[in-house]
């Protein structure tokens, strides 16, 4: 087992194997207890590795549910190290710490809850007989049962979901050996949240058959709060693939009971957890053990033998060596023990039939149990089905829906990117035709410079050869005035050979110009041919650009048609998808709206009953009949403390709701504890105030008022929209503080006494308790032996029996007050050690005091109530004089015993003839109180009146007299209320002056 254990819990972040567990299981079985395993686990390092701490509660967990019943006996001594070691790994926020803190509150408080209820064994596993049999067929217990259920309930579900929060669930961590390790003590949780689920629902149906449905709207709320969260991480967890082959987790059903309806109760399914077989058995189990049960069940069979036939040896009686040395008598004497015991065998085998009848009745109950179960899981699993039938249609839907989607985005996105590649080909052809244009003018412009440079060309030529005409003309003229003259002036000869000389020159000069002219004119042809020819290129050249340019306009133009028909149906479509995304966004608006609207409705209806809450209990103080309430203000500042720390929870609850309007499930039960904790704040206030002194219960009142209006505004502030954001519970906070500060002034400070003669005042007061009893007893026999002598008929029977009452009830204080002493004396030899009586009272000085006041009281009463029946014999007292003596003698014995029982063993036979004595003493008062009421009512049949002499006018006359008799005592009857209030608001003042109130509050 030691193996077991330090295999099972060991450092390494993975599960505990079944197998270590398992052995470490039967090892507390065999040794009827945890011994062991707290030896070895107390020199284990829990307190410095997290890993390690978490696998020992694992261990742990399994060993209270499935070990030995003696595991808890010898586990509760660790109770306070495993507080202490959870309260140290809750510093640490991070890895394992947390998860070990919370697991260690979960192990502490399944072991307080089995030490509570002994009844339930580790593993919860009860029938119904068995439940009702642990809540004792008291509503009481069952009402606390429910309560200690809801705690245990609460610790299960925070480890869960702690443990699911520290997973990172966007990874399959349930097949890593980490998340295994953190996974693995999950289905001990789930096991027990299954039993505890069903108990409590089964609880809650048996509270309401008994209580009205108001007291149980707090469990009603948390019930539907842990309700929520066990639905939601059974459904969490049954999807892990960790769980699926070693535990089958049920599913909770759709809607929470109906509590309020009793039928319901036969409409709910018990949930059942299921282990497959592969999964429960260990990894590798031993067989020794089987080999050892077999061993022992022999040797235990074989005993038994050798107990009812004898031993083999030789002190067989069937040793037949010995027959011959046997006489008559001794073998009849065998026969006889052998008929014996042959009747013995067959009465036992009777018994065993009996036993085995009986056995195969409970299992044949057993079998039905069973096969309803499975049944129930018959219809579990058919509903799981219908369930997954469901939905796997809606994620068919989802995934359509999904592949719709996913389509319509490609298709837009096919689109946009065909309208960008549109638009980048637009672009370039767009620059292209802009090229192209840009080189057209150019070539337009270069060929308008070579037109014109043409049109010069053949201006230049036109004005050579009109030169070169002019020459010829001129040379022509020349030449026949040359001849003319040549024949006319013979005898200028000479003169015209030197003009012909000079005229040849000219001529050659002329000559060599029109050869330059025509060289020029041949030169200009020839560039004008060329330009001609480039000229003839650029017309065609400007042709062909013309046809590609026309050509590139009827693709661009193709183009721009094609992209303004896919930009307009792109446009439809993308205005069709943002049309449905609008309407999904528009309905998912207006459904966060409702919601929004529903949950303020829901906060407005709690706020609304809150407000008429406390309405209710301002309304009270103003009620006469409350007027006769009190109440200590130890116990109002215990209300005070508890309606603060409610206001604190409210207020970060009011915090919550603001940053989510849509979730208002920790407000609710806020306002609803709110309203309830400041009307009884309110009212144990006001009923403090009674017993107060003057000034101090005015402010008191005063104050709870104020707290009363102040929390009015709040609650209504929470029911308008518009305010609902700056609503602030500060101003009721603030009076809560006030009123605790006037409740702390109010406090007892103790008697004006001496610590030292505490001791001498109790033996003081409780002789003068028993000395006033005497003469009280005293008194009554004298008054019965003078009523005796002087008085007859029905008046001496009334007496007599009054008296006669009124000294049983004599005789019973005495009982009690000697109970009492002996009780008193038990106490301070058990308590005081080897210190003095004196100085035990001094250390207990307020129980002492408690027991002064206790013992004042009741001889205070004994003396008034003598003083009472004396008139009531004269005939001058009153008989509800006596009565009320009567039950003031009964509460000051009241207050004596429980001033008594305060510090008494509850198991004291003492505390035992205390109790009886003040059950005698009730009796007695009771007797009082009858033997009064019948005096009474016989004095007053006695003195009827005689309606034979009177007329018709006497009686309406008398009738209007007792009218006016009633309206004048209805109004004595408030003054005395008035009256007695004040009285007790002096009572309360005088008695704080005579224990020093007024100097404390002074100093």
């Amino acid at each position: 087992m030691t193996v077991s254990i330090n295999k099972a819990i060991n450092t390494q972040e993975v599960a505990v194997k079944e197998k270590h567990a398992r052995t470490c299981i039967l090892g507390t079985h065999h040794e009827k207890g945890a011994q062991t395993f707290w030896s070895v686990v107390n020199r284990l390092p829990l307190s410095g590795n997290a890993v390690l701490c978490w696998k020992f509660c694992h261990v742990f967990h399994k060993l209270l549910r499935d070990g030995h019943s003696n595991v808890l006996k010898d586990s509760v001594r660790y109770k306070n190290e495993l507080s202490d070691m959870s309260r140290m790994w809750g510093h640490l926020s991070e890895g394992y710490g947390q998860l070990c803190s919370i697991y260690l509150k979960l192990l502490r408080t399944k072991m307080e809850f089995h030490t509570k209820n002994p009844r339930f064994p580790g593993n919860l596993q009860m029938s119904d007989r068995q439940l009702d049999e642990a809540g004792e067929s008291d509503v009481n217990n069952f009402f606390q049962l429910t309560v200690e259920m809801f705690d245990y309930l609460e610790c299960e579900l925070n480890l869960f979901q702690t443990v699911f929060s520290s997973l990172d669930m966007s990874r399959s961590v349930s097949v890593t050996a980490a998340g295994q390790c953190r996974l693995a003590p999950l289905i001990q949780v789930i096991l027990d949240c299954s039993h505890l689920y069903d108990y409590t629902v089964k609880l809650l149906f048996k509270l309401h058959s008994c209580l009205p449905a108001d007291t149980l709207q707090g469990h009603r709320d948390r019930f539907l709060e842990q309700f929520r969260k066990l639905k939601d991480l059974f459904y969490r967890s049954s999807n892990l693939q960790y769980f699926k082959r070693l535990i089958q987790i049920p599913q909770l059903p759709e809607n929470p009971p109906n509590f309020l309806r009793a039928s319901a109760l036969s409409e709910h399914i018990s949930p059942v957890v299921v282990i497959p077989a592969e999964a429960s058995s260990p990894d590798s189990e031993p067989i020794t053990d089987l080999v050892e049960m077999e061993t022992a069940s022999q040797s235990l069979f074989d005993n038994k033998f050798d107990d009812i036939f004898g031993s083999s040896l030789s002190s067989d009686p069937f040793n037949f060596n010995s027959q011959n040395g046997m006489n008559k008598d001794d073998k009849d004497r065998l026969i006889e023990q052998l008929y014996g015991e042959i009747r013995t065998l067959k009465e036992e085998l009777e018994s065993f039939k009996a036993e085995n009848e009986r056995r195969t009745l409970q299992l044949r109950g057993r079998i039905s149990e069973l096969e309803a179960e499975l049944a129930e899981q018959r219809h579990l699993k058919q509903q799981a089905l219908d369930e997954s039938e469901f939905l796997r249609t809606e994620l068919e839907e989802l995934k359509k829906q999904r592949e719709d989607t996913e389509k319509a985005q490609r298709s837009l996105t096919e689109i946009e990117r065909r309208a960008q590649a549109n638009e980048q080909r637009y672009s370039k052809l767009k620059e292209k035709y802009s090229e192209l244009v840009q080189n057209h003018a150019d070539l337009l412009r270069k060929n308008a410079d070579v037109t014109k440079q043409v049109t010069v060309a053949r201006q230049a030529q036109g004005d050579v050869e009109r030169e070169k005409k002019e020459l010829e003309d001129s040379f022509q003229r020349v030449s026949e005035q040359a001849q003319r003259k040549s024949q006319e002036q013979a005898e200028v000869l000479e003169m015209l050979k030197q003009e012909l000389a000079a005229s040849k020159q000219e001529l050659q000069v002329l000559q060599g110009t029109l050869e330059s002219s025509t060289q020029v004119g041949a030169e200009q042809s020839t560039r004008i041919a060329d330009l001609e020819q480039e000229r003839d290129s650029l017309s065609r050249a400007a042709e062909r650009y013309g046809e590609e340019i026309a050509a590139l306009q009827a693709e661009l133009q193709q183009l721009q048609d094609t992209l303004s028909s896919e930009k307009e149906s792109s446009k439809k479509e993308l205005e069709t998808l943002q049309t449905q995304l609008q309407d999904k966004e528009s309905m998912e608006q207006m459904l966060q709206q409702r919601l929004a609207k529903e949950q303020f409705a829901l906060l407005q209806g709690s706020a609304r009953e809150a407000e008429r809450m406390v309405q209710d209990a301002l309304s009270r103080l103003e009620d006469p009949a409350h007027i006769s309430c009190t109440g200590s203000a130890d116990y109002l500042l215990s209300r005070t403390l508890a309606a603060s720390e409610c206001t604190e929870r409210l207020q970060d609850a009011h915090r919550k709701y603001l940053s989510n309007h849509t979730d208002v499930s920790s407000l609710l039960p806020c306002v609803a504890l709110f309203a309830h904790l400041i009307s009884d704040t309110i009212l144990q206030g006001s009923a403090t105030s009674h017993m107060a002194p003057v000034e101090p219960a005015d402010r008191l009142l005063e104050m709870c008022k104020q707290c009363g209006s102040e929390a009015m505004s709040y609650l209504s502030s929470l029911q308008d929209l518009d305010s609902v954001e700056g609503a602030d519970c500060a101003a009721v906070t603030s009076c809560l503080g006030r009123i605790s500060a006037i409740g702390e002034e109010l406090r007892p400070r103790g008697l004006d006494v001496e610590q030292e003669e505490l001791g001498d005042l109790v033996d003081k007061e409780m002789a003068a308790t028993s000395a006033a009893i005497e003469t009280a007893a005293a008194r009554i026999e004298e008054m019965l032996s003078k009523a005796r002598a002087g008085d007859t008929g029905v008046k001496l029977e009334v007496n007599e029996r009054i008296l006669g009452s009124c000294t049983g009830l004599m005789q019973a204080i005495q009982v009690l007050v000697l109970a009492s002493k002996d009780l008193q004396r038990e106490i301070v030899e058990s308590g005081r050690g080897a210190a003095s009586p004196k100085e035990f009272y001094a250390k207990n000085s307020r129980w002492t005091e408690g027991l002064i006041s206790a013992s004042k009281a009741v001889g205070w009463g004994a003396t008034v109530m003598v003083d009472a029946a004396d008139l009531v014999v004269q005939g001058k007292g009153k008989f509800e004089e006596l009565m009320v003596c009567s039950h003031e003698i009964a509460a000051s014995t009241a207050q004596l015993v429980a001033a008594s029982k305060v510090k008494a063993d509850k198991d004291s036979a003492n505390l035992a003839k205390l109790q009886q004595a003040s059950r005698g003493v009730n009796q007695a008062t009771a007797g009082v109180v009858a033997s009064t009421k019948s005096g009474k009512s016989q004095i007053e049949e006695k003195d009827s009146m005689d309606f034979s002499s009177m007329t018709l006018t006497q009686i309406k006359r008398q009738e209007m007299d007792s009218q006016v008799r009633v309206l004048e005592l209805e109004n004595q009857l408030q003054k005395e209320r008035q009256k007695l209030g004040e009285l007790r608001k002096k009572h309360y003042e005088l008695a704080g002056v005579a224990e020093g109130w007024e100097e404390d509050a002074t100093d």
